[in-house]
């Protein structure tokens, strides 16, 4: 999937929005890569999700939140 607003300088925060909100498995698994190898890109997610996640049917930004979050710890 295309997503809107990804740019040459990579994973904005508006891409990682649409990502996560419109995003397929794929897409969910190369975002899933970069958190893994970039951990601005992580900090980035925790950013985007922190906004959405006072919303309790915004399950997706709560997944990643979690994501985030787990993912950290482990490191």
């Amino acid at each position: 999937m295309r997503h809107r607003h990804i740019t040459p300088r990579g994973l904005t925060l508006a891409a990682i929005d649409d990502i996560i909100a419109r995003g397929r498995w794929r897409d969910w698994a190369e975002l899933r890569h970069a958190a893994r190898r970039d951990r601005s890109v992580l900090d980035r997610i925790e950013r985007v999700c922190a906004e959405q996640v006072r919303d309790p049917r915004a399950q997706r930004h709560h997944f990643w939140m979690r994501y985030a979050t787990e993912l950290r710890a482990s490191s």
